[in-house]
């Protein structure tokens, strides 16, 4: 390769370069737009759009930590993965056994702060840390405290009328 080929190469990979970047950054925004439209407030309305694995998520926080919680009308309580809880600087308060759909799961009990986008709010809220959760489980404790319906494909919450 001499010299004046170098020019010619270095232009042709930076464009193949530009090329890819855009199309990286084109899915990307894809991938972000299909998330954000899982989810949608219609007043004091949460709806929820089933994701493509067939669950409904919703979007939180526990504590300071970016959430993505499976919403799991079968789960009693709420749920975290422990490498979430230690993100999230919770402490162990004493072990748990609990019993899951995969059979029974030792763990710790934890508190924490729960915050869902709609402005659901569960302060102090009793969960189950289980070390091989592969993601965080809003359980019955949290969903019992709203109004809840679904039609096909779409998970609708709102607060409960007192």
């Amino acid at each position: 390769m001499s010299q004046k080929d170098l020019p010619h190469t270095a232009k042709l990979m930076t464009i193949w370069l530009l090329i890819g970047l855009v199309i990286f950054l084109g899915i990307k925004a894809w991938e972000h737009e299909r998330e954000a439209s899982r989810f949608r407030l219609a007043g004091d309305m949460v709806v929820l759009t089933r994701a493509p694995d067939g669950h409904f998520h919703w979007p939180g926080r526990v504590g300071d930590v970016e959430v993505d919680f499976l919403v799991d009308t079968g789960a009693t309580s709420t749920a975290l993965p422990q490498a979430l809880a230690e993100r999230a600087g919770l402490k162990p308060l004493g072990p748990i056994q609990t019993h899951t759909a995969g059979g029974t799961a030792s763990g710790f009990a934890a508190r924490a702060d729960v915050t869902l986008q709609g402005g659901v709010r569960a302060d102090r809220l009793p969960v189950a840390v289980l070390p091989d959760l592969a993601s965080p489980l809003l359980g019955m404790d949290v969903l019992g405290r709203l109004h809840f319906s679904q039609k096909p494909g779409e998970l609708r919450i709102e607060p409960k009328k007192e």
